[in-house]
């Protein structure tokens, strides 16, 4: 501020303007170098800063994994039935499962089960740190069973993906009939575990199966803890933009140059790509591996570009984390520290743009162009999840580009059934979840806490956001992330999240008394 401006005469009978010095020119140059010098260390030093904090994140993701054989987890296998639900197919395969017996009570001590949801399963033990943290004072054995169909966990191995013949046994009801087998072999073949009371947990897609086997198999599970579980995401249930609005809240909600700069970007894209020479131009700024050369590569593109929204706004988390991609703390922060000017000419809007990509597909700065036809969730396995997603996971979506930030979509299920059947040879059933499930009109379902209904992500828009009784209760985490409540604590972890943790625990403990009460009754 001006010292005439902002404090004029009042008082300061005797002020005076300050004198203007003049520095000799010697000086001055010596003074922009000085600083012209600082300015250049400054950059090395955020350039080492950055590689070393890359190598961290190296270092630490190998050491998860050295932990993971560290801590006497046993990787094994059972044979499973291909069909549970047919007495004339007797095929089998080979179910992979993570067990550590480490802080195990074997007088009964209590079972944490994941079930396993679409990818490996070391994936997932390595990000639901809950268990592990929680897993010594209840003295529990932990077990992570992988989903059929995923990671090594595949009945025709190579060919189970290229037939409906081979990929029909790709059910969520074929997946829990795998996890009631698993806990039934346990319970049969550890000593001491035949009494164990066991408790589900799963995240996203497997905190709907661990909601689900607790309403399908009562007697099998004590109690389910379905974090991020989106089970009211299908037709009728959940109006088909509310996911899109809730990604677009999380841009926006950072600066509302970041939302429009994206709703913007959509129209220039097009415009650019009319042309040989714009395809050129963006596939040569973007760095993209393939050059654009038609239309469906153009669609290709910005599918891709609304997967990486979608996947930013799921791992919102308050910390640096690899769930999906190697990213930064509060990644959508970062990205939209780019996105500030919506207001720019088509090309420096999206050369603007690639700036922010560059966050999610290039943190780590090793990436040498941006391959649009590589899964934009590098650690899931997108090929079964299209495939579930179109038999039983039909779950609309769809955007109109004025309260969300995307390019307008409708949702149609008929051009939806007619692609799911161009690219698998099979038919979409839209109401078979809720045939089979009950959708929101579940009066017997028990002990389930359905957490991380965190407002930050998208999947909450499926979430069970309201307790349906004493038993079936939503857990509200306004600054909660995709299942943020099933990773390990962290120092940077809201407050709401830790006050769901400690939730958790207390009906993890009900549930687990009420079960070992039962037993002495019936003894």
């Amino acid at each position: 501020m001006h010292p005439s401006r902002g404090l004029g005469n009042h008082g300061y009978e005797g002020y005076q303007p300050c004198a203007v010095i003049r520095l000799p020119k010697d000086v001055n140059i010596a003074l922009r170098q000085l600083l012209k010098d600082v300015n250049i260390a400054l950059r090395q030093l955020l350039k080492d800063v950055n590689i070393a904090l890359r190598q961290l994140q190296k270092d630490v993701n190998i050491a998860l994994r050295q932990l993971l054989k560290d801590v006497n987890i046993a990787l094994r296998q059972l044979p499973k039935d291909v069909d549970h639900f047919s007495f004339a197919n007797n095929n089998t395969f080979q179910l992979k499962y993570l067990i550590n017996d480490s802080y195990w009570n074997q007088d009964g001590g209590p079972i944490f089960f994941y079930t396993g949801n679409e990818g490996a399963i070391e994936v997932f033990a390595e990000n639901t740190g809950f268990m592990w943290d929680n897993a010594a004072d209840f003295n529990a054995l932990i077990v992570f069973a992988e989903h059929r169909y995923y990671g090594e966990s595949l009945p025709f191995g190579n060919k189970s993906f290229t037939s409906p013949k081979y990929s029909g046994y790709l059910t969520s009801l074929q997946a829990l009939s795998d996890y009631v087998d698993l806990i039934t072999h346990l319970k049969s073949h550890l000593t001491g575990a035949h009494t164990s009371p066991v408790i589900a947990f799963g995240g996203s897609y497997g905190g709907m199966l661990s909601a689900w086997l607790r309403i399908k198999y009562p007697h099998i599970v004590a109690g389910s803890i379905a974090a991020s579980a989106p089970i009211w995401q299908f037709i009728g249930l959940t109006p088909c933009g509310a996911f899109n609005r809730i990604v677009t809240s999380d841009f926006e909600n950072q600066t509302p140059e970041c939302s429009n700069t994206i709703r913007k970007s959509w129209n220039f894209i097009n415009t650019i790509t009319s042309t040989d020479a714009g395809k050129q131009w963006l596939s040569s700024t973007w760095k993209l591996c393939k050059p654009l050369k038609t239309t469906v590569d153009i669609q290709h593109l910005k599918d891709w570009l609304s997967n990486v929204y979608i996947n930013l706004a799921m791992v919102d988390y308050p910390y640096p984390a690899n769930f999906l991609e190697p990213l930064p703390a509060h990644p959508i922060k970062v990205v939209c520290g780019y996105l500030t000017n919506s207001r720019e000419s088509d090309k420096d809007l999206l050369k603007t743009l690639y700036k922010g990509l560059n966050v999610f597909f290039n943190y780590t700065g090793q990436v040498k162009c941006l391959d649009i036809n590589q899964s934009s969730t590098s650690q899931l396995n997108d090929q079964g999840w299209d495939y579930q997603a179109c038999t039983e996971m039909v779950m609309p979506m769809c955007s109109d580009g004025n309260n969300d930030m995307f390019e307008p979509q409708t949702w149609n299920f008929s051009e939806y059934s007619d692609t799911c059947y161009k690219k698998w040879k099979v038919l979409p059933q839209q109401d078979l979840i809720v045939k089979l499930y009950g959708g929101k009109d579940i009066p017997t379902a028990s002990n389930i806490v359905f957490s991380s209904n965190g407002l930050l992500d998208p999947w909450s828009s499926g979430g069970v956001l309201r307790s349906l009784s004493e038993t079936v209760v939503s857990v509200i985490i306004p600054d909660g992330a995709h299942h943020l409540d099933l990773r390990a604590s962290n120092p940077d972890d809201p407050v709401d999240v830790v006050i769901a943790r400690n939730f958790h625990r207390k009906n993890i403990r009900t549930w687990i008394n009420k079960h070992n009460k039962s037993n002495r009754k019936d003894r």
